[in-house]
């Protein structure tokens, strides 16, 4: 039974850590329902980084990286450690860790590199965390001292959280935009996807830290495209399609680009056998993708399909040349030649550089 104690414990690499905090932990953090627009009244404006959430649990020089699904991040980024203990002694701050690339001047965020941070070989945790280090962008102090901040607006909150970065914190701490004006708000969501952020968080400014609950709204890029189906996966159960396998063509060879997931329960069903005259024995070499290091013991098998439907389907981002997301099915486009699904027929947003995101973030 948990009781609701100054006195706490989090689970680190080490094991468990007690810590003298207002907060019970772990802590659930708040979350966002989807919007198609940018909506108006008393909100805070946020851009909506493209990274690990992150809650960061500092107490008397320890800390803690705890991830949405209460997993620990530690391990994973062990320089960000003595980048958390620039910040006050006994805190609690919500985040995001991301990793950028690019030269100076160009740098954007790099979903690629920051999930290659997920590897459970120490050694390689080491060198990456050397040749790829990751930052945090701090939103919002849940805990600071012996003060519970969760009841608390989200106006007291901010202020609170900008007075921290009024000390000397380390440079990879850095604090996210914030405006009120919801024409701001629609320049950045125009202007930062081009340094790979996601889009716009909006939050109500009078509000407490509700956690668990999706008080907040996040309005994110919608775009479509057509691609080529090359295959499918099973649904779990064994029975109907559970996802179907995307490409585009990039010059005269055919790629992986993603897949849809979310199928329709009848659809998954009817599929199984619409899909079967396409069936193929064995998948185009160049079709194949490399296991990730997030399948575990996951079945990743899939079946082939000759390349002959195009398929419309709605994505937010593409990362390099996939999907950062899965995509959802919109139609069928049988009026399209499979050969006309090409990479270069996707829009990408102008190139911006994400140190004038964080310039822009104080």
């Amino acid at each position: 039974m948990r009781t609701r104690l100054h006195t706490c414990y989090v689970i680190d690499t080490r094991g468990m850590m007690a810590t003298m905090l207002p907060l019970e932990l772990p802590i659930s953090p708040m979350l966002a329902r989807s919007a198609t627009a940018i909506p108006e009244g008393d909100f805070g404006y946020e851009p909506k980084w493209d990274g690990f959430r992150c809650l960061i649990v500092v107490d008397d020089g320890r800390v803690e990286l705890a991830s949405r699904g209460k997993k620990p991040l530690t391990r994973y980024f062990p320089e960000l450690v003595d980048v958390a203990r620039t910040l006050p002694a006994r805190c609690v701050i919500d985040s995001e860790v991301v990793v950028r690339t690019g030269d100076v001047g160009h740098e954007r965020l790099s979903w690629d590199q920051l999930t290659a941070r997920i590897h459970p070989a120490e050694s390689r945790v080491r060198m990456l965390a050397e040749s790829t280090p990751a930052e945090l962008v701090c939103f919002d102090v849940l805990a600071l001292g012996d003060d519970d901040l969760t009841p608390r607006p989200f106006r007291e909150r901010r202020a609170l959280l900008e007075s921290l970065f009024d000390g000397e914190l380390h440079p990879s701490l850095h604090l996210t935009a914030l405006s009120e004006d919801p024409a701001v708000a629609r320049d950045w969501f125009e202007r930062f996807e081009g340094a790979g952020l996601d889009g716009v968080v909006a939050k109500p400014m009078g509000e407490a830290y509700q956690q668990g609950k999706r008080a907040l709204t996040k309005i994110k890029h919608r775009r479509t495209a057509e691609a080529v189906v090359v295959g499918y996966r099973l649904g779990t159960n064994g029975e109907g399609v559970g996802s179907l396998l995307l490409g585009l063509h990039d010059g005269d060879q055919l790629v992986r680009v993603g897949g849809i997931v979310g199928l329709p329960n009848a659809m998954r069903r009817e599929l199984i056998d619409e899909l079967a005259p396409l069936v193929l024995e064995e998948a185009d070499p160049g079709l194949e993708s490399p296991r990730s290091r997030f399948a575990g013991s996951k079945d990743t098998s899939w079946v082939p399909l000759d390349p002959q439907l195009v398929v419309e389907v709605a994505f937010d981002q593409l990362e390099g040349n996939r999907f950062r997301h899965a995509v959802s099915f919109l139609r069928w486009r049988p009026d399209r030649d499979p050969e006309s699904c090409r990479l270069d027929q996707i829009e990408r947003p102008i190139s911006y550089d994400l140190a004038e995101v964080f310039a822009t973030s104080g």
